[in-house]
C-alpha cells in the first residue's frame, strides 16, 4: 500500500463557481483534447467512430434540477473531476504504489507503468473521479495538467490546466490553495466555498462556490420586464437595421 506524505505547505487545485458555469462541455473536451498526447499514456478511446464508443474522461460535467428556497427551479452545472485530496484514499489502497500524493504541491497523480488496472483506487475513491482507460488497461485520473503548470516551454498564461484556460466564463480557477493570501483562497472566503462531501473526511483540495440567489420577478407587478414591449419599441441599426429590412421584403 502506499502512504501518503505530510501535509503539503501548496495545495494546488481548483476552485469551481457553479453560479457561472453554464456546462457548455468546453472543459470537458479541452480536457480530452490535451490528455489525448499529453502526461503518461494517451488517453485512448476504443471504437470511437463504431456503434459503442467508449473512453475515459477525466473531467465531466453533470447538470441537475434544483429548486431555491423560494421553490422556484433552476439548472445547475456540476463539473466533476480528480479533487486532490489531503487524505486521499485512492492512495492509501493502491497495492502496487502507482497511485501516489506529491509532497511538494499536493498534486495527486499515477504512476501507469505501475497500475495493473485492478480498480481499487476507484472503488475507494467517494466521488468516482477514476476511470479505467479500455485500451490501455490503466487508471486514470485529473492531473491538474501537470505537464503545462510548470512547463517554461508554454506561455505564462497557457501555465495553468487546459480546463481553466478554455473555460469561456471563467468558472474554473487554478491556484494554491495552500496560501490563505492567494486569489483562489480569497475568492472561497469570499464567497463561502465548500467542499465536496465533507463527510468523507478526505480533506479535498478543490472546492466549489455556490450558486448565488436569483432576484424574484413578479410578472403581474407593472415593473417587471415586458421583452416583447422592449423588442417593437427598439430601433435597429447597423447590421440589424439592413436585416430586418431584408426580412420585411420577404414578407412582401
Amino acid at each position: 500500500m502506499t502512504s501518503l506524505p505530510p501535509p503539503s505547505k501548496v495545495k494546488l487545485g481548483l476552485v469551481i463557481d457553479l453560479d457561472t458555469c453554464v456546462g457548455c462541455q468546453a472543459c470537458v473536451v479541452n480536457c480530452k483534447e490535451w490528455n489525448s498526447p499529453g502526461y503518461g499514456a494517451p488517453l485512448a478511446d476504443s471504437d470511437p467512430y463504431g456503434t459503442k464508443p467508449s473512453g475515459a474522461w477525466l473531467n465531466r460535467v453533470h447538470s441537475f434540477e434544483a429548486t431555491d428556497h423560494d421553490n422556484t427551479s433552476r439548472v445547475v452545472h456540476f463539473p466533476k473531476s480528480c479533487l486532490h485530496c489531503e487524505d486521499a484514499p485512492c492512495v492509501t489502497v493502491c497495492p502496487t504504489g502507482a497511485s501516489y500524493k506529491r509532497g511538494e504541491d499536493g498534486i495527486v497523480l499515477v504512476n501507469e507503468d505501475a497500475c495493473i488496472g485492478c480498480g481499487l483506487c476507484a472503488w475507494a475513491c467517494p466521488y468516482g473521479a477514476r476511470e479505467m482507460d479500455p485500451v490501455e488497461g490503466v487508471m486514470k485520473k485529473c492531473t491538474l495538467c501537470v505537464d503545462r503548470i510548470y512547463n517554461s516551454h508554454l506561455a505564462e498564461e497557457d501555465r495553468i490546466p487546459a480546463c481553466v484556460r478554455t473555460c469561456p466564463t471563467s468558472a474554473r480557477h487554478f491556484g494554491d490553495l495552500g496560501d490563505p493570501n492567494s486569489a483562489v483562497s480569497q475568492l472561497v472566503k469570499a464567497r463561502g466555498g465548500f467542499d465536496l462531501m465533507p463527510e468523507q473526511a478526505t480533506k479535498p483540495v478543490n472546492k466549489y462556490l455556490p450558486p448565488r440567489d436569483r432576484p424574484h420577478i413578479d410578472a403581474d407587478k407593472s415593473d417587471a420586464v415586458d421583452l416583447l414591449q422592449m423588442a417593437k419599441s427598439a430601433t435597429p441599426n447597423g447590421f440589424w437595421k439592413w436585416l430586418d429590412s431584408m426580412l420585411d421584403r420577404l414578407g412582401e
